[in-house]
């Protein structure tokens, strides 16, 4: 017998439910003979010896005398493995100021997040940025991790927007951007330059938006906290679907929440002003 000594070891043997042991036991008999000592087993005993491709697996017997010579070897001749996919260091230093790649809760390894261009990152200080709100620009000092509400609230006084969940839960800070509601909590305030910010302090011009008056006229606020989110919400939607049915208001305030449980005279209040803005009363 050579000093590598292969095995062959069909296919059928492995489906007749032959365990490694019993095979071990086998190949110690055959190579029992001087001067082979088996001394370690390399093979197919994974779950790639029932692959299709595999008509007869082998078995491959390793002396004393190859063990050596393989545990000699340096760890540059040992052939690494191509590396697959997005490691994460790779994507963290991909990844920019409010990026990201996200489907379904998983990273599309199409989209790999190329390289930042220098000079794109800033902070972690306080920075200079301008927002357009309701209309007007406001130029403010904030960090990079300011979100849009709190700098509303904290930096330019507009309190409107309320803080309740911080985590895009209740809606109570919802303001519109760009012409859609928004959860204000979960925007950055730097990545909301240079886009239209109407909050509810800016939708009055001069008297009560027709959504407001709705609210009231149908006794739609109790504790009146998440008011300012639900007017914002119904006003984008209107904007949106001017003509809606019940259910219709029902499932576009889907994302506001109230504690008070005042659902039902919201909605009627939303028609109201469907109505009312119709007739040109549209802010």
């Amino acid at each position: 017998m050579s000093e590598r000594t292969e095995l062959d070891i069909t296919r059928n043997q492995w489906l007749r439910g032959a365990t490694e042991a019993q095979v071990f036991s086998d190949v110690q008999t055959i190579c029992s003979e001087p001067p082979f000592k088996i001394w370690y087993i390399r093979g197919n005993i994974a779950s790639n010896i029932f692959s299709d491709r595999l008509k007869t697996p082998s078995l491959l017997v390793t002396t004393r005398k190859e063990l050596s010579q393989v545990s000699a070897k340096n760890d540059s001749e040992v052939p690494r493995r191509p590396k697959r996919g997005v490691s994460r260091r790779g994507f963290i230093r991909g990844a920019g100021i409010g990026g990201g790649v996200l489907g379904a809760g998983l990273l599309d390894k199409k989209a790999i997040a190329a390289p930042a261009a220098e000079g794109r990152f800033v902070g972690p200080g306080a920075v200079p940025i301008t927002l357009k709100i309701n209309g007007k620009p406001q130029t403010l000092n904030v960090e990079p991790r300011v979100t849009l509400l709190d700098a509303l609230r904290n930096d330019l006084e507009l309190t409107g927007a309320k803080r309740v969940c911080d985590r895009a839960t209740c809606g109570a800070c919802t303001v519109i951007l760009n012409g859609k509601s928004v959860y204000s909590c979960t925007v950055l305030a730097i990545d909301a330059q240079g886009k239209d910010i109407q909050t509810i302090e800016g939708i009055s011009n001069g008297k009560p938006h027709p959504v407001s008056e709705a609210f009231v006229n149908n006794d739609a606020q109790q504790c009146g906290y998440c008011t300012p989110g639900f007017v914002m919400a119904a006003k984008a939607f209107l904007d949106h679907n001017p003509n809606p049915t019940y259910e219709e208001v029902k499932e576009g305030l889907c994302g506001n929440l109230c504690r008070c449980g005042t659902y039902v005279g919201v909605r009627e209040a939303v028609l109201e002003a469907a109505k009312e803005m119709k007739g040109g009363h549209r802010a």
